[in-house]
């Protein structure tokens, strides 16, 4: 029997003690089946709204008893309860104008997106699973409740859900799913970019996001048609194996699921087909790409809503993946001064990503990469000094020697920039010194 959480468990007891069904519902039963560990315990019941309250007193919530929804207060957390309903007409593609309560499990069940989705487990550890959701599931199959052309006309967004599910799960779309995907991919310009956004980053964070992407690329190009010349655009350079999407889609494969990270990976040569050149010998070039890369990252992240400082971050990966690092120790202090040790591990996992996402015969920037990293670990294991905060002398120490205003700024960046390229030690009275020679 799957584990269902105490919390959860006694709201459903409760219901069923009032005489009411009661089952968890969706994507709990989903995971719980793959083993996996459910992020919401959502539970559907034949109880009306107000037959929930009643239940549960001043405990619940009436959190949206328009749809059917009360949020019922536990010791672990508040547990969504929605009476089984049957959904009216979607007019804008993403919400229904109105819902109709049943008493009926299935009639609930069969409104749902995807078999995988649509099951249901009680208390006693019984399945409902009229639409083998269970089948599917130990398939690795992805299958739209019904007609599948119907559920994404209905809410558009599950076209983005879809491809979410293929790549955090692992599975394969069935071939009329995957077709009606493809299909309905124009309904997406009538969802919020915040929703998009929200699915697209669960989606690049998949295990398999490569092979959800490559499936659909002109569903991604609704809502970011700058992407849509990557597809199939050949590099026409020895140094690369794949069109300047599938290199894309390779490297997001090849970077850990950190969201900014996945993110960059897939944007960072964006700016390759603007800038293509080809030269005597037929060999193509893309120079100043990084720099167009970034321009069109920044407005297609501004255009989801994306926060500000996950763009910033998105872009500064951008437009350093092509900038030469020495492996040296003044190289990495440079980089680090600029970027911080966070971004700058970040940045490595990306030229690390990009490297591999090329021809074999020239992935052996792994090696430079890696000892890059070591000399990383390395400073940062000797505390060497790479931002104000850590020089050995600060502002009050310079107003003490006279400076005022912008010159403290100026001069601390001065000093800084010295201990960062060897030139001096950072050491109080050796900074000090300098300072009084200027």
């Amino acid at each position: 029997m799957l584990a269902i959480p105490e919390g959860v468990r006694e709201v459903l007891e409760t219901l069923e003690a009032a005489g009411h069904e009661a089952w968890c519902v969706g994507g709990c039963v989903r995971d719980a089946l793959l083993g996996r560990v459910p992020e919401d315990w959502d539970v559907t019941t034949s109880a009306l709204p107000e037959e929930t309250m009643a239940a549960f007193g001043e405990r619940a919530l009436p959190t949206g008893v328009k749809h059917g929804t009360v949020t019922v207060r536990t010791e672990a957390g508040g547990v969504e309860v929605t009476t089984y309903r049957v959904d009216g007409e979607y007019r804008d593609h993403r919400r229904p104008e109105s819902v109709a309560f049943t008493r009926s499990l299935e009639e609930d069940l069969a409104r749902r997106d995807f078999t995988v989705n649509a099951m249901a487990l009680n208390l006693r550890g019984e399945l409902r699973d009229p639409f083998g959701g269970r089948e599917d599931l130990e398939a690795g199959d992805l299958r739209c409740v019904g007609d599948p052309d119907r559920r994404f006309q209905e809410d558009a967004l599950r076209i983005l859900r879809g491809m979410r599910f293929s790549a955090v799960l692992g599975l394969d779309e069935e071939d009329e799913t995957g077709r009606a995907m493809d299909r309905n991919r124009e309904l997406l310009r009538e969802i919020a970019p915040e929703r998009i956004q929200t699915e697209l980053v669960k989606l690049l964070c998949g295990q398999y996001a490569k092979e959800a992407l490559d499936n659909h690329p002109l569903a991604v190009g609704v809502f970011w048609p700058e992407a849509l010349p990557m597809v199939c655009f050949d590099q026409r350079n020895i140094h690369h194996c794949y069109d300047v999407w599938n290199h894309s889609t390779v490297a997001v494969a090849n970077t850990p699921p950190v969201p900014e990270l996945r993110c960059a990976a897939f944007l960072h040569d964006i700016g390759k087909p603007p800038t293509f050149t080809l030269d005597e010998n037929g060999v193509g070039h893309f120079y100043g790409h990084a720099a167009v890369s970034v321009e069109l990252a920044d407005g297609m992240l501004r255009r989801l809503k994306f926060p500000n400082g996950f763009r910033e971050r998105v872009v500064r990966l951008i437009e350093w993946h092509d900038r030469d690092i020495p492996r040296t120790d003044k190289g990495v202090r440079r980089a680090l001064r600029l970027l911080g040790e966070e971004d700058l591990r970040l940045l490595l996992a990306l030229k690390r990503a990009d490297n591999l996402a090329q021809a074999s015969a020239y992935r052996g920037r792994q090696l430079e990469i890696n000892k890059g990293e070591e000399i990383l670990d390395r400073l940062l294991a000797e505390d060497a000094c790479f931002s104000l905060r850590q020089l050995a002398v600060n502002g009050d120490d310079l107003t003490a020697l006279g400076l005022r205003g912008p010159a403290v700024g100026r001069t601390l960046e001065a000093l800084l920039a010295k201990v960062v390229d060897g030139e001096l030690p950072n050491e109080r009275e050796a900074l000090l010194k300098f300072v009084t020679g200027l």
